[in-house]
């Protein structure tokens, strides 16, 4: 009983606002095991779901009606449902086969029949499948996300969805904003991979309630949760580029009511590499620690749930020339080198709320404060930055008349406090103070078949972006068995921090030229855009083994954009606001197949057609492929009665051409053709499970050695006009192996 109503709290929380139109649950065999592909359907209804890899189901609910839930080699069990309560359903094997075995494997993405926006959830059996050390390196195996380096010295991974860069993206963390402003360049790094729990991927236009700033689509990360914590977790790494992590988790359960946690993440990196022979070294040297404690309240009786989190955060890295020393050569001609040091501490507190006698009303609190501070240099270029924020975020849930007609409405808070210090061919000073109020409301129905339509609206009041409205709308139908077709479009607006998000191109010669036309950020007016998609999914038998294809459409047009242009000359970046047209037209198909028993393949093709109007004329968006391949193959084996087995897993990714930025005017020597050559990389891990306490694992990334040719421009005068470190369309290091183990204590 605590254990499901719990996962109803912690739903709530969490803002999934669908949650009060449909029945939840969970499937289980005689030993509390998650069954999977479990039939569950009401006895007069035609349509029904499949529970995923946790024996987790939602179904429109239907109020005094039989739910009827079957599996092969177990008993159907028929239950009558007189609440929306979740339900924890525990089914019996049939005598007639107590020889036989049924063995469910966990899928570790799932994609759902019953979701009303394209969302795609990997679970933390995909995280561990590559060398997920911290959240940017998570989305290897995805092929939702693209992962590439954004220059040559800093070693951060950018990623892109929709073919567009992550500030357009809402990066969430149990549905608060967390990468945004001053975090844009390395936020994703400094969340690490063991503590997340899953990941919800959704294309396209989010929910209203999550604010106005979504563009091309949302990522939200759900942390380890006190209450299901393990006592004791430990994971070590270390790869053949010199870099070694720790992490340890310690769990406690105060009470019956009270579990706290405590992680605790270190990293370094101690050896100078330079496998290119450039003089530069190809990865920081840095170290990172990290340090969080959550607590998590449950008051079963009542119908509370709460969460407190408090996290510190110290990150710095060294890079430049090999030969670069920070105590002596910082800040002068004698050697290139960069330091970017950053301190970071947040801290929240959500409340949840559900009404005991009527499950389907609720409320959520939620309440953050973040401080933010990166002191950094680039050969004489420094951008140093600091940030404090507060964010507060009110919903409450219900219905009109009845379940089929579910809203939630409520109000939010956001206070931004930036000082940032530049110093490019001259130092300025850009402080400013951003805040906004808004309100929002979302209507959904669901005729608890196969329809349902989300309408949302949000206004918000913002002393910069003035009085203005927010829509969205998303749609699901389901016209068969195991399909669904979805739809959604909406609209958002954004004020860019144009250091913050490009500062990798402080690591060149270029200076930094801002056309201030009179708009309040920067001179810059606010980024707008509207976003349409559909998407298609379908699953089926072939050859009697499950299948299931997808597809998507998405574009986005851009009313205004600060358009970055690193093409009008080679000695400049330029920032502008958009004359003309700007749009992003994304275009991916992705099968998955079960192969044999344990044995799964995933590919996907993606096409990008992303151009703007420059000063200097319409071109394609530079350092983006058009065309991508994508294949994973996962493989495991059966675990003994002791626990033991291997897992296998690789991954291939191809990508066509790129346009690269106009050289014409370096030297010769430092010039680059318009387009590159295409190339694959292929990534691998084997792990072996000794038990359910130990497992070793071992990888290489980029085993094929694939290497950019030209990495770093006039790396042979860094403080020459020619210098450029940023045009990076490949990998750098070469091949990388690592090794690591995981212990757990349950």
């Amino acid at each position: 009983m605590m254990k499901y109503y719990m996962m109803l709290c912690l739903l709530v929380l969490s803002l999934n606002l669908q949650a009060q139109d449909v029945l939840k649950g969970k499937v289980v065999d005689e030993k509390n095991q998650p069954l999977s592909s479990v039939a569950v359907m009401f006895a007069d209804a035609s349509f029904g779901v499949e529970t995923d890899e946790e024996g987790k189901f939602e179904i429109p609910y239907v109020e005094e009606s039989i739910l009827s839930v079957s599996y092969v080699g177990f008993i159907t069990r028929e239950i009558k449902v007189v609440s929306a309560d979740d339900l924890l359903i525990q089914l019996k094997t049939e005598d007639t086969l107590d020889e036989l075995v049924i063995a469910a494997r966990r899928k570790n993405t799932q994609r759902s029949l019953t979701s009303n926006t394209n969302t795609i959830t990997m679970n933390s059996g995909e995280l561990l499948k590559a060398a997920c050390c911290n959240l940017a390196e998570s989305f290897e195996t995805n092929p939702s996300i693209d992962v590439n380096f954004s220059d040559a010295v800093s070693g951060s991974k950018q990623i892109k969805m929709l073919g567009l860069t992550s500030p357009y993206i809402l990066i969430a963390e149990e549905n608060i904003p967390t990468v945004r402003g001053a975090s844009q360049a390395y936020g994703l790094s400094f969340i690490p991979g063991t503590w997340v729990e899953s990941i919800q991927i959704t294309k396209g236009a989010g929910s209203v309630v999550n604010g106005y700033e979504s563009i091309s689509g949302q990522i939200n990360t759900e942390l380890i949760k006190p209450a299901n914590d393990i006592p004791f977790y430990l994971n070590l790494y270390g790869s053949t580029d010199a870099r070694f992590e720790i992490n340890a988790h310690f769990n406690e359960k105060i009470s019956d009511k009270w579990s706290s946690s405590l992680f605790v993440h270190g990293n370094s990196r101690v050896k100078k590499n330079d496998m290119n022979h450039d003089g530069f070294l190809d990865n920081p040297l840095g170290s990172q620690i990290n340090v969080m404690n959550r607590w998590q309240y449950i008051n079963m009786e009542k119908g509370w749930v709460a969460f407190l989190t408090a996290r510190y955060m110290k990150d710095e890295k060294q890079t430049g020339e090999t030969a670069f020393d920070k105590d002596k050569d910082k800040l002068s001609t004698v050697l290139w080198g960069s330091e970017i040091n950053t301190d970071k501490f947040d801290a929240n507190a959500k409340i949840g709320y559900v009404f005991p006698d009527q499950p389907y009303k609720s409320f959520g609190w939620q309440n953050s404060f973040s401080y933010h501070k990166q002191n950094s240099y680039y050969g004489l270029n420094q951008f140093d930055i600091t940030q404090r924020s507060i964010y507060s975020n009110f919903i409450y849930s219900s219905i009109i008349s009845n379940t089929m007609h579910t809203f939630s409405t409520g109000a939010n808070f956001v206070y931004d406090n930036y000082s940032e210090d530049v110093v490019n061919f001259g130092s300025v000073n850009y402080d400013r103070t951003d805040n906004s109020v808004g309100a929002f409301f979302e209507y959904t129905y669901d005729n608890a078949d196969n329809f349902a339509l989300v309408l949302g609206l949000r206004a918000d009041q913002s002393n910069r972006l003035g009085l203005f409205a927010t829509p969205r709308l998303h749609m699901r139908y389901n016209p068969w068995d195991k399909a669904v077709l979805r739809a959604s479009a909406g609209r958002g607006k954004r004020i860019a921090n144009i250091f913050a998000e490009n500062q990798y191109l402080f690591a060149s010669s270029r200076k930094f030229n801002i056309m201030d036309e009179g708009g309040k950020a920067y001179g810059m007016n606010p980024e707008i855009a509207w976003n349409y998609g559909i998407s298609f999914s379908q699953g089926f038998l072939l050859f009697g083994r499950n299948t299931e294809i997808a597809f998507d459409f998405y574009r986005t047009d851009f009313q205004n954009q600060i358009v970055v242009d690193i093409d009008q000359s080679a000695r400049s970046v330029n920032f502008y606001n958009l004359e003309g047209a700007s749009f992003a037209n994304s275009f991916q198909f992705d099968v998955t197949y079960n192969l044999a028993k344990h044995l799964n393949i995933r590919s996907a093709y993606k096409y990008y057609d992303i151009q703007t109007d420059y000063k200097s004329g319409t071109l394609e968006r530079p350092l983006q492929a058009k065309h991508r391949f994508f294949t994973n193959i996962e493989f495991e084996t059966h675990q003994t009665e002791r626990g033991g087995s291997w897992k296998f897993d690789a991954t291939w990714n191809w990508l066509g051409k790129q346009r690269l930025p106009y050289t014409g005017d370096n030297l010769a020597e430092n010039q680059l053709p318009s387009y590159t050559n295409p190339f694959s990389t292929i990534n691998a891990q084997i792990t072996k499970v000794f038990s359910e306490r130990l497992e070793v694992y071992v990888g290489g990334e980029n085993i094929g050695n694939y290497q950019q040719n030209r990495v770093i421009l006039g790396a042979d005068d860094p403080f020459g006009s020619n210098f450029d470190s940023t045009i990076v369309y490949a990998p750098i290091f070469g091949q990388m192996y690592y090794a690591g183990l995981r212990f757990k204590i349950k």
